[in-house]
């Protein structure tokens, strides 16, 4: 008579998270757990399929003792194991419901089990909120609030920020990403909201600057902006793509002092921005959330910046954001004939510049 299965337990899983921070390969944790190579492998495929998936021992069984329950699923997501993991794991890599939606949409186009709306995200997350499973849940939203909040009667219809440019109203062609100078930018908050940088982003080349600011007033945020945008050439500020955050209410100033079309997305829409979110998470990689960014320092900024910059990435043919960056312009420099790249100074005469407090 063969021997009974037994399930994987929790500390069986705190191994094996463990031993894959270690490197370990699939059949030494097996064999540390004197388990099947099988089993292990079943169990880490589920949760991690590429280098940037992440395995957590506390989510991964808890999701383990739901789907193992007999009782009928609550909701859509109980009830579909595939959208479920697929949820779950996109949470473990901080990627906020309204993207993931978005994400859903765009790559099971036809597939009714893998559609679902961030407000069931948030339905599911919410419902068992003082559960061991619902608060660790929450702790991997962007703003882990602990209890969701009413949504405002007004926000639907509420024009906050005047005279913007809905991205409905955006050239058509600025969605096929076929030429650079289209940019989308944000803010990326630090801890207690009391601090913050920017960031624009390239949609085509990805290339990327970080913009360090004082504070989130609208007037110094557009200043800082046209000034980090007018060190690059005309021809790669064409158009940029915005939230609808208030720090952008002196938008006309920028427009008319960049020479920039300025867009706006529509309210918790964040996919239509989603080049500037995918890159804020990967800067989150070294500014994780309950950074303080006043303590972050300029060359900080820049190191960081260089090194995404020089980051191959798969969606650019694996060559790095610099390098699609050189090609437009040596594209644009054979059609011109006379346009080249702005050469900049070094990291301290830029630092020096970007304390100056004027417009340039």
């Amino acid at each position: 008579m063969g021997k009974k299965y037994k399930r994987l337990s929790f500390e069986e899983r705190v191994k094996i998270e463990t031993f894959l921070i270690e490197k370990r390969s699939k059949s030494y944790i097996a064999k540390q757990l004197n388990r099947s190579t099988s089993t292990i492998t079943k169990e880490i495929n589920i949760w991690v399929r590429k280098p940037t998936d992440i395995y957590k021992a506390a989510i991964a069984h808890f999701c383990a003792l739901e789907t193992n329950k007999t009782k009928r699923a609550e909701d859509k997501i109980n009830e579909h194991p595939r959208l479920k993991i697929f949820i779950y794991r996109s949470l473990l890599k901080g990627t906020s419901p309204e993207l993931i939606s978005g994400q859903l949409k765009l790559l099971y186009p036809n597939d009714p089990v893998m559609s679902i709306s961030y407000e069931s995200i948030y339905k599911h997350i919410y419902k068992h909120r003082q559960s061991s499973l619902g608060k660790k849940l929450i702790k991997l939203l962007p703003y882990h609030h602990h209890t969701r909040r009413a949504k405002r009667k007004f926000a639907k219809n509420r024009v906050r920020i005047k005279d913007q440019v809905s991205i409905k109203d955006r050239p058509k062609h600025i969605e096929d990403r076929l030429e650079a100078g289209h940019l989308e930018a944000d803010l990326m908050i630090g801890v207690g909201q009391k601090s913050a940088i920017g960031t624009i982003v390239d949609r085509k080349t990805r290339h990327l600057i970080i913009v360090k600011i004082e504070n989130r007033k609208s007037e110094t945020v557009t200043q800082q902006f046209a000034k980090y945008l007018n060190m690059q050439p005309k021809y790669l500020r064409k158009t940029m793509t915005y939230d609808n955050g208030m720090e952008m209410a002196n938008h006309k100033w920028l427009s008319e002092n960049t020479g920039m079309d300025i867009y706006f997305a529509h309210p918790y829409s964040s996919w239509e921005r989603g080049t500037n979110e995918n890159t804020n998470g990967l800067i989150r990689r070294f500014l994780p959330k309950g950074t303080d960014f006043n303590n972050v320092t300029f060359e900080e900024l820049k190191r960081i910046e260089n090194n995404l910059n020089n980051r191959p990435r798969k969606v650019l043919g694996f060559k790095t954001p610099n390098q699609i960056r050189k090609e437009e312009i040596d594209k644009m420099s054979r059609g011109n004939g006379l346009v080249s790249e702005i050469t900049f100074g070094s990291l301290k005469s830029l630092k020096s510049y970007s304390e100056n407090k004027h417009i340039i």
